[in-house]
C-alpha cells in the first residue's frame, strides 16, 4: 500500500469537499473494489457530479472513505419531502460532528502533501468523441482509473506525494505512465485519448442523456437541477463569437476536463492557505488557459469557467433576478477563521437535492474514539461547486484537510500540467510565507475579478495584485510571480533541476505568448478557409494527439494544419458535418423583394423562411421568384408581395445526423436543390444544397487523385 497500503474512494472532483469513504482492496475481504462486479469497480461506476471515485491512489492518505453511499447504484432517483428533511437533519449532525473534531484537534497536522487528478477525452479515429468508457474500463482493469459523467471521458488519479524533493518529476512520470496505459488500451479498441480542456470536435448531438454513464444517480441529479430551475438550461457565452443555446440536461458539463491539484493543510492554517489559493488562482490560470473553443465557437480563453457555471446552474429565473449565488462560484468573501465557514454558508444557501442511506450517528462514532464518515455532509457539498474547495479525508484512522484547485484545464501536455502545478504550489508556499493574512493586501473583489479576467483573456488580461497594483498578466507572471514561486519551491526543498525545468516552461510560455488556447486560435487563423469548419476542428484534434504523444511543452509546438487531418471520408458521412450554418433567412411577413436581394447579394438559390422562434416554416426558391418576375413583380404599381404568398410550405428536410447518401436520395426523389436541416421541433440549424454536394465531391475526388498519384 502506498502510504501504509491505504487506498480510498474519493468523491468526484465535482463532489462536495467532505470526502470520507473508506475502501479496502488488494485481496481484502471487505473490499468495495471487487473486479467481479459487472466487470468493473463498483466505486468506479460512481457519478461525476455526486458519486464517489475509484480507489484513487493519490488520495491514499488524504482522502475519503466509505463507498456505502456514494458507490450505490440502487439509490432512488426521486425523494419525498420527508426524506429530504430527514437528510437535512443528517447533514446538520455531520456538521456538528466536524465542528467537534476541530475543537478536539483530531486532524492530522505537520504534513504537507500534494496530488492530482487527470481527466481525458476518448476519441475515435476521426477525432470525434467516442463513447468507449465501459470498454476502456474493462480493458484497463486498473484501480487508478475511473468513470466521468460522459461515456467519452475518463479520469486517472495520481498517488499522493510528500511536498519536497523530486515530488514534481514523480508526479509527471506517474501521469505519463497512466496516460500511456490509457492510450494503449484505446488503440487496441480502435480509438485514442486526448487531454484538452474542451474537445474542439464535440457536437450538440454528443450532449444527450444517451452519452451519459448509465448510473441512476446521474439522472437523479439531472432531474433535481431541472426541477429547481423550472425549465431548460440557458447558455450564453460571449467571446470573439457568441454561443447561445437552450439545453434540457446537464451534459454540457461533460465538455469540461481538468487537471485538478490537491494541497494538504492543517486545520489551524486552513483559512490562511485557502485565501492564498483564492488570490493566486487567477495568474496561474492566465498562464494555463487551454479551452478557447466550444461547439465551433471561439469564446473565452478558458471557456470551461463560464460553461461549468451555467451547466449546473439550478437557480430559477426569480432567484437569478434576486442575485442568488450560483452553485458554481469563486466565493463571496475571504475566509476568516475556519473551514466551517464554507459549510455553514453552503448549507444555508443551497437546498438538499439528493439523499442516501444514513451513516451511524457521527456523535456516537466520536464518543467511542472513532472517525465518522460524514457522508451526508459530503453528499450535500457534492452539489455545491467551488473553484477552490475544501476536502476531508481519513488515512490510518486520522482525518485530514486539503485544498483542491479545480480551475486548471487538462493539457496541452503532461509537462505543461505539472508546470502549472509547480507554479501553483510554489506560490502557495511563497505567499503564505510572506503574508500572514493575504486579505490585508488584496481586496476579495480584486481576486474574484482577476479570476474572471484570466478566464476570459488569459495572458492578455490585466490583473490587480497586492496593495492594489495593476499589471498586465504576462508582466505580473514573469516579473513578480515566477521568482516568488521559485523561492517558495526552494523553501520546501524541492530539487533544483525540477524547479528550473517546470518554472522555465512557464517562463517560456509567457515570453512567447503561447498558451494552449493561443496555439488553438492561432492554428485556426492559419488554416483560414481550408476545408470545412469541422475538418479544421478535426485537424486541430489530430495535431493535439500527435504532439501530446511527443510530450514537448506547448510553447514549442508548430501550428496545426489541415494537412494533418486524414479522416476525409469520415468528414462527410452525415449532413451535419458539412451543412451551412451561417444562414440568411427571411420571415413569412417579409417582402419578397428582400428574399430576391439576398439571393443576388449572397449568390444563393434558396432562402429558408423561419418564424420568430427559429422554426422552419417554408423555403423561397430562385425558381419561384423567376415565376413572380414573369408575372410583373417589378411593376411600380404592383403591391408588395409577402414571402408567405410564394414560399413552399412543408419543405423536405433532414436532420444533422441524416446520412449523406440518404440526403442525396431525397434530393433526387423530390427533385429539389436544397434541404433545410432541422432539429426537434423544426428548429432550423442549417441547410445543404446541390452546390455543397458538388464541393464535397470535388474535394474527395481531388484527395483520391492526389493519393493515387503519390502511390
Amino acid at each position: 500500500m502506498l502510504w501504509a497500503k491505504r487506498c480510498v474512494v474519493a468523491a468526484h472532483s465535482l463532489c462536495g469537499p467532505l470526502q470520507v469513504d473508506r475502501v479496502r482492496f488488494r485481496g481484502d475481504a471487505g473490499s468495495t473494489r471487487n473486479p467481479g462486479i459487472r466487470g468493473a469497480v463498483l466505486a468506479n461506476a460512481l457519478p461525476k457530479l455526486v458519486g464517489a471515485k475509484a480507489c484513487r491512489c493519490w488520495y491514499l492518505p488524504i482522502n475519503l472513505g466509505v463507498a456505502a453511499t456514494m458507490g450505490r447504484h440502487d439509490l432512488p432517483s426521486d425523494y419525498t419531502d420527508e426524506e429530504l428533511r430527514d437528510y437535512m437533519k443528517a447533514i446538520l449532525a455531520d456538521f456538528h460532528a466536524l465542528e467537534r473534531m476541530l475543537d478536539e484537534d483530531r486532524f492530522e497536522t505537520g504534513v504537507r502533501r500534494i496530488g492530482a487528478e487527470q481527466e481525458m477525452f476518448l476519441i475515435d479515429r476521426s477525432g470525434r468523441a467516442w463513447c468507449g468508457a465501459d470498454a476502456m474500463m474493462k480493458r484497463l482493469a486498473h484501480p487508478q482509473f475511473t468513470y466521468e459523467l460522459a461515456q467519452y471521458n475518463l479520469e486517472c488519479n495520481l498517488s499522493p506525494l510528500v511536498f519536497g524533493g523530486d515530488c514534481l518529476s514523480k508526479l509527471e512520470t506517474e501521469t505519463r505512465d497512466l496516460l500511456h496505459k490509457a492510450r494503449d488500451a484505446a488503440t487496441e479498441l480502435g480509438g485514442a485519448i486526448v487531454i484538452s480542456g474542451i474537445l474542439p470536435t464535440l457536437r450538440r448531438s454528443d450532449l444527450t442523456l444517451a452519452s451519459m454513464v448509465q448510473n441512476p444517480r446521474y439522472l437523479a441529479l439531472n432531474n433535481a437541477m431541472a426541477q429547481l430551475r423550472g425549465g431548460e438550461f440557458n447558455f450564453r457565452i460571449k467571446g470573439v463569437d457568441e454561443f447561445e443555446m437552450l439545453h434540457d440536461n446537464v451534459m454540457l458539463e461533460s465538455c469540461n476536463t481538468s487537471f485538478q491539484i490537491h494541497f494538504q493543510v492543517g486545520p489551524s492554517e486552513f483559512a490562511k492557505l485557502y485565501n492564498v489559493a483564492q488570490a493566486i488562482t487567477a495568474p496561474v490560470l492566465a498562464s494555463a488557459v487551454n479551452s478557447p473553443l466550444l461547439l465551433g465557437r471561439r469564446l473565452w480563453r478558458e471557456t470551461r469557467v463560464a460553461l461549468f457555471q451555467q451547466s449546473v446552474d439550478s437557480r430559477s429565473a426569480v432567484h437569478q433576478m434576486r442575485g442568488r449565488r450560483p452553485r458554481v462560484s469563486f466565493g463571496d468573501a475571504w475566509m476568516r477563521e475556519s473551514v466551517l465557514e464554507i459549510f455553514r454558508e453552503d448549507i444555508a444557501r443551497f437546498r438538499v437535492m439528493l439523499a442516501a442511506e444514513q451513516d451511524e450517528s457521527p456523535e456516537a462514532v466520536l464518543d467511542r474514539g472513532g472517525v465518522p464518515n460524514l457522508s451526508a455532509l459530503r453528499l450535500h457539498n457534492g452539489t455545491v461547486y467551488r473553484w477552490n474547495r475544501p476536502c476531508y479525508g481519513i488515512g490510518d484512522g486520522v482525518p485530514h484537510l486539503r485544498i483542491e484547485a479545480r480551475a486548471f484545464p487538462a493539457g496541452p501536455t503532461v509537462v505543461d500540467e505539472v508546470a502549472n502545478a509547480a507554479f501553483f504550489f510554489g506560490l502557495m508556499s511563497a505567499v503564505s510565507n510572506e503574508f500572514e493574512d493575504v486579505s490585508r493586501v488584496m481586496q476579495f473583489d480584486d481576486a474574484a475579478g482577476n479570476f474572471v479576467a484570466a478566464a476570459r483573456l488569459g495572458m492578455q488580461a490585466n490583473l490587480t495584485w497586492f496593495h492594489g497594483k495593476e499589471y498586465a498578466a504576462h508582466e505580473l507572471i514573469s516579473d513578480v510571480l515566477i521568482p516568488a514561486a521559485r523561492a517558495g519551491l526552494e523553501h520546501q526543498k524541492l530539487d533544483s533541476a525540477d524547479i528550473d525545468r517546470y518554472l522555465g516552461i512557464i517562463g517560456e510560455r509567457v515570453k512567447r505568448g503561447r498558451t494552449g488556447a493561443r496555439w488553438m486560435l492561432d492554428s485556426l487563423t492559419a488554416m483560414g478557409d481550408k476545408g470545412t469548419k469541422e475538418q479544421r476542428m478535426h485537424a486541430l484534434v489530430r495535431a493535439l494527439v500527435s504532439r501530446q504523444q511527443k510530450g514537448d511543452p506547448v510553447h514549442t509546438w508548430d501550428l496545426a494544419d489541415t494537412g494533418e487531418f486524414d479522416g476525409w471520408k469520415e468528414s462527410y458521412l452525415q449532413v451535419g458535418q458539412f451543412m451551412t450554418t451561417d444562414l440568411f433567412t427571411v420571415h413569412p411577413e417579409d417582402v419578397v423583394d428582400l428574399a430576391a436581394s439576398l439571393m443576388d447579394w449572397r449568390h444563393i438559390r434558396h432562402v429558408p423562411v423561419e418564424d420568430n422562434e427559429g422554426r422552419l416554416v417554408g423555403v423561397v426558391s430562385h425558381r419561384s421568384l423567376l415565376r413572380l418576375v414573369g408575372q410583373g413583380m417589378r411593376r411600380s404599381d404592383r403591391k408588395p408581395v409577402a414571402v408567405k404568398d410564394i414560399m413552399r410550405t412543408n419543405p423536405v428536410t433532414v436532420m444533422p445526423n441524416t446520412p449523406t447518401l440518404e440526403a442525396i436520395e431525397k434530393m433526387r426523389e423530390h427533385k429539389v436543390g436544397s434541404l433545410p436541416v432541422v432539429e426537434a421541433g423544426d428548429r432550423l440549424v442549417g441547410i445543404i444544397t446541390e452546390r455543397d454536394l458538388i464541393r464535397v465531391a470535388a474535394m474527395l475526388f481531388e484527395k483520391h487523385l492526389r493519393e493515387a498519384s503519390a502511390e
